[in-house]
């Protein structure tokens, strides 16, 4: 087993906290893959051709908001797939609240939905997908594969 493994497949949380995080995964999730499906329908300008991002940039926000997305809704490669996420919002939120100087929460352009998005990359970086997830059944394979 690898050092990865345990970062990649951590022992899945279950009972009523694993429900809790298959809802908040699959909500968030869907929600992250319809704002990354018009980025990924042109992911290398989808900020716009004279926008300061740097292209592989743009590439790879894209891809963490609808890949991050599918793979959190599957609970698959949860931990990685939430670092890509947490790695976006954390751009959103500086942009929104440092660069722009927008507030946290009001009318107009805000970093709260960007804010909440990180703190839920977080918890799922740090406490995986819960029981109901692909990672959960990787896991367990893992697991018997070390006892026999």
């Amino acid at each position: 087993m690898s050092r990865i493994t345990p970062f990649l497949f951590p022992l899945p949380p279950s009972g009523r906290l694993g429900v809790t995080l298959l809802f908040l995964r699959v909500v968030a999730g869907a929600a992250f893959m319809i704002h990354g499906w018009p980025k990924i329908q042109n992911p290398l300008e989808w900020m716009g051709a004279d926008s300061p991002m740097p292209s592989f940039l743009q590439l790879l926000a894209a891809l963490s908001e609808f890949g991050g997305g599918l793979a959190w809704m599957l609970g698959l490669v949860t931990p990685l797939a939430s670092a890509g996420i947490l790695c976006t919002m954390a751009v959103a939120v500086w942009t929104h609240g440092v660069v722009r100087g927008d507030p946290f929460v009001g009318k107009g352009p805000t970093y709260e939905i960007a804010l909440v998005y990180a703190a839920i990359a977080l918890l799922l970086m740090l406490c995986g997908p819960g029981q109901i997830s692909l990672d959960a059944v990787m896991s367990r394979r893992l697991a018997r594969a070390q006892r026999e």
